[in-house]
Parts: C-alpha cells; structure tokens; sequence
C-alpha cells in the first residue's frame, strides 16, 4: 500500500536511529556480566512495543533472561500472528578482529556495524516498526503478538517453560520469525526449513599437572594432540561423519528437490572470494548449498589448551577442550545425537588420557509446508515488494525453539528472513544492511493482509 511506504518514508530517519540505539547495548547472554544490560535492553524493547501501539507490553522474568511480550488485538475473531525474536546477541570475540567498536554501531556504505545488527535485533525489530505502521495508518488487518526473548543465543533454556505455562497467551493461527536470510536482494528467497543442533564441550586430561615438554615430551601422552586425533577421527577421506549411527534416520532429497535447489544463484568464485578462500570443503557427492541445507555437519567451534599467551612456554600441558557442534537434518534428534557424541569421544579416548563430554545444548530440524496459508502469503509479501518470485530455500542455521512452538502451541512457523550470508553472523563485523532494514519494514505489512486474506 502506499500508504504505509509514505508513512515509512517519512519517518525512516528515526527508525534507524531507534534501532542503533538498541544495538549499542551489549545484551550478550552468555555471560553474566552483562545480566544488567539485558534488562535494559528488554526494557527498551517493551517501551519500543508501547510506543508502536502495542494495547499491553509486559516483562516476564524467568530462571535466566526475561521475555518481553506485547500484543495488539483489534478483534479476536480476526486471525492472530505471533512474532518471534530474540534481544540477546553472541559473544563479541575476538574484539581485535572488529573494524568499530561492536556496540558502537557504525555505519559503512550503506551497512551497520555492529553485534545483533542483523541476528536478530534488526531482523525482529523491522516488525515493531512494521506494526507502528500499521496502526498509524488504521491499516493493521490482524491481531499480532511479539514474543521476544532473551536467552536464544545460549539455547533458550527457560522458553520451553515459558510456553507451556502461557499456552493461552501465546494462543495464535501462525508464529512468523524473521531471524533467517535470502540469497540476495537481487534472488529474493524464503527459507523453508532450518537445521537442528547438538553442541557439546569435551574436556581431555592427561598429567596432573602441566610438565616441561623436554623433560616429559616423549613419554607421556598430550592431550591437545590426543584430542586433535580423536577431532580428525570424525571425518573419513570423503569428509563422511564416521560417527557410528550418525546417519541414521536422514532424510535423503529426491532428485527433483536437488534439482529445484540447483535452480538458485551461486556464484562458486565470488563465494570463494568473499570468505578468503582457495578452496571449498564438503561432504563428497553434494553442492555446496547442499552441504549446508539438506545436509548434516559436524565441526568444531573452539579448540584450546596448553599456553596461548605471549611469547613461548614449552610446557606438555594437563588438559586440552573443544567445544563441538553437529548441525542436523529432519529425521534426526538432537537427544539422540548429542548421545552418540558423547559416547563416541568416550570411546575412543586413547591410553594415557581420560575424557569428560558434556552438553551444552540443543534443538530439532523444522520444514515449512510451502503450500501452507502462511508460506503462500510470505511468498506474495515478497513478490509485492521485490516484484519477484522469492526461491525456496533450505537454512544452514538452527533456531531450536521452532520444534518446542510446533509441539506445544500446535503451530506452525513461516521465516521471512532479510539478512544475507554474508552478513557475518557470530563473527566480528557483524552487519546488515539499511537498505535491507526498510524492505524488511515495507514487506512485513504485506505478509499480515496476505495471510488475513487467506483466512
């Protein structure tokens, strides 16, 4: 409608800076010196809801991070949608590696800078913005509700709980999450479906002590080296888990879903350019947007031990760590998984050493229908904005709580995500782009008359 892109166009300037104002408070969850800035952040985020025109925002504490939850209900008749997203942000890590402050958003050619830019501030907050919209324009066809939580980022360990004692709350016909990414702006896409997640930290100990490498090296085992071979052990010459049961279960795609696949962009030379690359890596006999769509991974996310700071101790370290992840298919549960991990890297534990696996934690696969009501009006969002068809596509990354709403609150989830790939999620120079933060804006009143529509 023109109207809500006049009222956006008019206003654009203040959604921007309210949306930097939200990045600049470091809501990482994973560690505890930042409990007070989580609060602000979701203070903020409540206050953001109020102003866009939210009837009742209320704070939920939980066992960890609380939950912000807003709703505006023009007619309970009326079809309701429920939007999901998350305040916290990933670690900031390694902080040398950033070219601005990571909580001092800067923008550079058109793109911020910043940490939770694009996962998942800027994502969920375009439909706050989007909801401003329509009720300033007596335009909102809907019923919305907002659940934006604060602990995804460590795997929402109190939502679970949350949900089953609020089921009539969180009552609604469709969950829309914007917290995934399209091709291009040039490809629009969807995703239909994300990866589920096992991560697991293993801990590996060899001598009482630390010991000098001259006098002991040689003679007693050393757990970095121990768990580098049992890390190396994973993968077969055809980079196959070797994960005894791994597999199990996998859904293999049929050739016409690979074939429908192959259909979307990419250029193997620009993708090689951007991440630094000579080569790609994968699981022999698939793409490489198979390897990271239909596919299951493993790989390690942190590796240590031993002496690590400046200059040089020679030392035959006590205990080596790696902190380990396997990205899952449908058909693969994350319980039975992160189990076979865990006895797997006990198992094969070498003499002279002993092995600690723990969990961290975890989530399931999810599949959109894409000839669902909700898919259907996502794809005419797009189309109504773009002027294009938006490509069905398979996420690499996981959002664990899809399976938990789909269970308990019978619902089932459309992404509508407006990052990219490239946008370095979890990594230093984070970034999204504006441009991408108002077609977010511009598009996400579509979805909710599409979808009222259909009902």
């Amino acid at each position: 409608m023109q109207v809500w892109k006049a009222y956006q166009d008019q206003h654009k300037d203040r959604f921007l800076n309210e949306l930097l104002e939200l990045l600049r408070i470091p809501s990482v969850s994973a560690r505890t010196e930042n409990k007070a800035d989580m609060l602000a952040c979701a203070q903020l985020v409540q206050q953001r809801l109020q102003e866009a025109g939210a009837d009742t925002v209320k704070i939920y504490e939980t066992a960890g991070h609380p939950i912000v939850y807003g709703e505006k209900i023009i007619d309970p008749a009326k079809p309701t949608i429920l939007v999901y997203g998350h305040y916290d942000v990933q670690p900031a890590d390694p902080l040398d590696l950033w070219k601005s402050g990571p909580f001092d958003p800067t923008i550079i050619d058109g793109k911020i800078f910043a940490r939770g830019s694009c996962d998942d501030k800027g994502q969920f907050y375009m439909h706050v913005k989007a909801l401003e919209t329509m009720t300033q324009t007596n335009t909102l066809p809907a019923n919305v509700k907002f659940l934006i939580e604060g602990e995804e980022e460590v795997g929402s360990p109190n939502l679970a709980t949350f949900v089953k004692a609020n089921k009539d709350l969180l009552k609604a016909d469709v969950i829309l999450i914007s917290d995934t990414s399209m091709l291009s702006m040039e490809n629009p896409s969807i995703d239909i479906g994300v990866r589920g997640l096992s991560y697991i930290e293993v801990e590996i100990t060899g001598p009482n002590r630390d010991l000098h490498s001259g006098v002991y090296g040689g003679a007693v085992a050393n757990p970095i080296t121990m768990l580098a071979k049992m890390i190396a052990s994973c993968h077969d010459e055809n980079n196959h888990i070797t994960i005894p049961g791994f597999y199990d279960g996998v859904i293999e795609s049929t050739p016409e879903e690979r074939a429908k696949m192959a259909q979307a962009p990419f250029d193997e030379a620009e993708y090689k350019t951007d991440l630094g690359v000579s080569s790609l890596w994968g699981e022999k006999g698939y793409t490489t947007n198979e390897r990271t769509g239909i596919r299951p991974t493993l790989e390690v996310n942190g590796i240590w031990g031993g002496y690590t700071g400046e200059g040089a101790k020679t030392v035959l370290p006590s205990k080596a760590f790696a902190k380990i992840s396997a990205r899952l298919v449908p058909n693969q549960s994350s319980t039975v998984i992160t189990e076979k991990l865990l006895n797997y890297f006990k198992s094969i534990a070498p003499a002279g050493v002993t092995v600690k696996a723990e969990e961290h934690h975890g989530g399931e696969p999810y599949i959109t229908p894409i000839d669902s009501d909700a898919y259907q009006a996502a794809a005419k969002a797009i189309h109504a904005t773009f002027g294009k068809e938006p490509i069905p596509v398979r996420g690499g990354g996981s959002i664990p709580i899809c399976a938990l709403f789909e269970k308990e609150l019978g619902l089932k989830i459309v992404f509508m995500g407006f990052g990219l790939d490239s946008d370095n999620l979890h990594s230093p120079n984070e970034k999204f782009d504006i441009f991408n933060f108002y077609k977010g804006i511009e598009t996400i009143p579509y979805f909710h008359q599409f979808y009222t529509e259909g009902k």
